[in-house]
């Protein structure tokens, strides 16, 4: 992953620049991540909390581990959650995953930055920390089907999305069932689920 620090001051604006559908993003992962009623939940690249934030506020019981490998958006996470319900760590989506078992994974534009091998290494590790019949919500940029659709700037270097065909074959192979639960140009939410 990028060396890239994230400035948390300019990360909203940032994100609304470039990705032109990003609130809309936040939106349905939030609703997606919220049903089912999850009371554990790993944040994987957590970045400034906003979506975590609007997680927990759709889920009262719930409590969440962020990891990001950004220390300065760790700090923007700890002034937006509540740390009551909330633990943050250093961390990074290529090395092990904290042990679980969690109800709900959630990852909103981190997964993107990992090649395909790694996409694929991920999924299963992340199928090995949910808890039986827990969900992994995927926000996340996709190379979508028509070119037309693109509208985000990648640069291919540190961006290095897949197509949602791709990463739906992954998650089958982690042994993980899933569904799209909304996608528009070149974003994509989907729902991965371990059965029980």
């Amino acid at each position: 992953m990028s060396d890239f620090e994230w400035d948390p001051e300019t990360y909203l604006a940032l994100m609304s620049e470039e990705i032109p559908d990003y609130p809309r993003l936040q939106t349905e992962v939030a609703a997606a991540a919220a049903t089912g009623a999850p009371r554990s939940i790993l944040d994987l690249g957590v970045g400034s909390g906003l979506t975590a934030q609007r997680v927990l506020e759709a889920l009262p019981e719930a409590e969440l581990l962020g990891i990001d490998a950004s220390s300065e958006m760790l700090s923007a996470a700890e002034s937006t959650l509540d740390p009551e319900r909330t633990r943050l760590q250093l961390g990074r989506l290529e090395e092990s995953l904290p042990k679980g078992p969690f109800d709900l994974v959630m990852s909103t534009l981190s997964v993107h930055h990992l090649d395909g091998p790694g996409k694929a290494d991920l999924f299963a590790r992340i199928a090995a920390v949910l808890d039986s019949g827990g969900r992994f919500v995927l926000g996340d940029l996709i190379v979508p089907a028509d070119p037309a659709d693109v509208v985000t700037p990648i640069d291919w270097v540190d961006d290095t999305p897949s197509s949602l065909e791709e990463q739906l074959t992954w998650f089958a192979e982690a042994e993980l069932t899933t569904r799209v639960h909304w996608q528009h140009r070149d974003l994509a939410v989907v729902v991965a689920e371990k059965q029980r």
